[in-house]
């Protein structure tokens, strides 16, 4: 969710809402030594900020972040549940732009947030990096209504542990990576009348061929997706789309309560947005 207001001719102030990170797992089915664990980490965050417009090619922006988490932890034996907690980051880009190209390429970090979650279990604590964050995306015209567009994102998750500190079961073991990640989206759009254009698109996400935590058992990914946006002649737009992910194999830690690993395969879902924009 999101609302811009252009305050002056070259500065606009945006207010962002969204749901950064998160990590939901349910292990319900008996017959492995994970039945009955389960986990969920929640996170909300605030952006405010600001893009002043240097001339109509240039442009930067930047601004303030404030992320929150909670979250429960249950492996039958210990079960925590966490107070929420929250801290501040912050956001730097900047963008170049032709209008008559519809050329557009932006470049925005944001910094890394360190939180620390009370539970409710012997004064035990759940810490959490939520890590550093470069975002690449561009579009361009290659035809009369046409054109194509994309991202690259970088995510430092390199050495990112979930620990709850008084975890018997091991440190990381609740959610841990080894690996920075590259994830790449590419597409074209189209716009087919005055009210409305379409979409089609893929991502793509290398595997590490790294184990993962008991956890998080997946290891990159490739998706397809589709989608549309109307506008309608009161200022309204409509847009939404669908995306089918094939989730990477992977293979899991030999850490307790499972002193072995796991392989997961065939692994796949289905995610569909909606979107609804006034302009006013």
């Amino acid at each position: 969710m999101a609302l811009k207001q252009q305050l002056t001719e070259q500065f606009s102030l945006s207010m962002i809402y969204d749901q950064p990170f998160g990590a939901v797992v349910d292990y319900a089915e008996p017959g492995y030594a994970l039945d009955g664990v389960n986990a969920e980490v929640e996170t909300d965050g605030v952006t405010i900020l600001g893009r002043y417009e240097i001339n109509p090619n240039f442009s930067v922006h930047g601004g303030l972040r404030y992320v929150q988490a909670k979250g429960v932890y249950d492996i039958v034996a210990y079960e925590s549940n966490y107070d929420t907690d929250g801290d501040f980051g912050y956001v730097l880009g900047g963008a170049y732009e032709r209008d008559d190209i519809a050329l557009r390429v932006a470049l925005t970090y944001s910094s890394a947030i360190d939180l620390e979650l009370d539970g409710d279990v012997g004064g035990n604590t759940l810490t959490a990096n939520l890590p550093e964050s470069v975002n690449l995306n561009f579009q361009t015209g290659i035809a009369a209504d046409t054109l194509v567009f994309g991202s690259v994102r970088y995510v430092a998750w390199d050495g990112f542990r979930l620990v709850d500190s008084n975890d018997p079961t091991g440190e990381g073991n609740i959610l841990a990576y080894d690996d920075d990640v590259i994830t790449y989206n590419l597409g074209i759009g189209r716009r087919f009348t005055d009210n409305f254009s379409a979409t089609i698109g893929v991502g793509y996400e290398k595997s590490t061929g790294e184990t993962t935590g008991q956890l998080g058992p997946t290891d990159g990914f490739i998706s397809y997706q589709v989608g549309g946006a109307y506008t309608m002649d009161n200022g309204i737009e409509i847009s939404g789309g669908i995306r089918y992910i094939d989730i990477g194999d992977a293979d899991t830690n030999p850490i307790a309560p499972a002193p072995f690993g796991q392989t997961y395969e065939d692994n796949d879902a289905i995610a569909i947005g909606l979107k609804v924009a006034y302009a006013y």
